[in-house]
């Protein structure tokens, strides 16, 4: 799963599909029994070293976008840096935040995704979900608890292949390219990592208490704490899962035991 993570890390999964079209998936899963992984660009995942025992479905290839009556139709294979191009070349201001968060729209409704104090499900106006067993679902906003780096849903065992945006905002939040400047300036973009290792917990912020319990640097196997923001764990010397898992615990660990705040994790560990 290495190649298809922005880790670089990971063991082999059992089964790999990516499918073309909807009705691909559909019917793959009306007939898979095994468990299930969905990806997009494994952007907020770290897959262990032993692998995953199922099958990881890449639904990259699902990925159309367009727009009707100021309504968004975009794909969960659709990059969010691609999404905030689009709203913009089509005169929609609200979108530009997306452009800093490197993911797809898939993950970014499962973990309500957000940079620079905006998160994607505050433009959500509907989604479309499939089950397990390959059958389609037409959701609302109010069919899921919605909280920060949260998304709960009241039905089990779907995944998200689309949502309806509306981006309706007089002005723009900023111009793409200072937001991504921004990024770039305070991020290690270009070295392996998942983007944001921690939530923030209430009133403070992860890459404080970590870069204050000194960790900036710290490094475990090939796995470190970035020197440019302590909430980013990179893969600098061919660090294994393993490295990057105990880095994590080692920091949470270290947090907890300087400040008694524990450190919720917003990457996926599989």
């Amino acid at each position: 799963m290495a190649k298809h993570c922005s880790f670089r890390v990971g063991g082999i999964a059992q089964d790999f599909f990516t499918p073309n079209t909807l009705n691909e998936l559909s019917d793959f899963l009306k007939s898979n029994q095994k468990p299930i992984l969905m990806l997009g660009l494994g952007s907020n995942l770290l897959v262990r070293d032993r692998g995953f025992l199922g099958v990881a479905i890449k639904l990259t290839q699902l990925n159309q976008l367009g727009v009707e009556n100021g309504i968004v139709q975009a794909d969960a294979g659709v990059t969010l840096a691609k999404l905030s191009r689009f709203c913009g070349s089509q005169g929609l201001n609200g979108a530009e935040f997306l452009s800093a968060i490197p993911g797809s729209v898939g993950g970014a409704l499962a973990m309500n995704a957000g940079a620079f104090g905006f998160e994607i499900w505050s433009s959500v106006e509907s989604v479309t979900t499939i089950n397990t067993l390959g059958k389609v679902f037409k959701r609302s906003v109010t069919e899921f608890d919605i909280a920060y780096r949260k998304v709960a849903p009241q039905h089990k065992d779907e995944y998200f292949i689309s949502a309806s945006l509306r981006f309706s905002q007089t002005n723009k939040q900023q111009n793409i390219k200072a937001l991504l400047k921004k990024r770039n300036d305070s991020q290690p973009i270009g070295e392996a990592n998942c983007g944001s290792v921690f939530k923030n917990p209430p009133n403070n912020f992860a890459a404080k208490l970590i870069e204050d319990s000194n960790l900036k640097g710290f490094c475990i196997g090939g796995a470190c704490v970035s020197s440019k923001h302590a909430n980013f764990i990179t893969n600098q010397d061919n660090a294994t899962a393993d490295d990057i898992e105990n880095l994590i615990e080692h920091i949470q660990q270290t947090v907890k035991s300087k400040y008694d705040i524990s450190l919720e994790t917003e990457v996926v560990i599989i």
